[in-house]
């Protein structure tokens, strides 16, 4: 049975987990962006395969060619920051579990925390570099 004296701990946990959820929050809008443009990616790809060589013109190769590498860097930058919010979650679970152990696991967070915005920063710029590539070909 829980100590009445383990609410206070407890909510200091909840306290210090909020930021981290908001940045999932950030995270989750960032992914929702970067599954879109993987879609209109995908779908203008289909189109231009579904052609015919009579419709086709000669930059068909070129933008087949752009497309795949948009596609490729916005893999990359979905799956590093669904790494970030990976680590995020993972930092705030560390932080409920140290406190209910009371074990002191603030250089986990601290790394996990460190790991997620690694990982942000990293997608982020792939995210750039996609939208270089997108930009370029206008």
């Amino acid at each position: 049975m829980p100590n009445m004296t383990d609410i206070p701990t407890v909510s200091l946990a909840i306290q210090q987990a909020v930021a981290p959820v908001f940045l999932l929050t950030g995270i989750g809008s960032i992914l929702g962006v970067l599954t879109n443009r993987l879609g209109r990616a995908i779908d203008r790809n289909r189109r231009l395969n579904e052609m015919t060589a009579e419709r086709v013109g000669n930059s068909h190769a070129q933008e087949v060619s752009n497309l795949a590498k948009r596609t490729r860097w916005i893999r990359r930058a979905i799956s590093l920051c669904t790494l970030s919010a990976l680590c995020v979650c993972l930092s705030i679970a560390s932080l409920f579990v140290a406190v209910q152990l009371q074990f002191d696991l603030s250089g986990a967070v601290s790394l996990l925390f460190i790991a997620a915005m690694l990982a942000l920063i990293a997608g982020l710029l792939c995210f750039l570099r996609e939208i270089a590539l997108a930009t370029r070909s206008t």
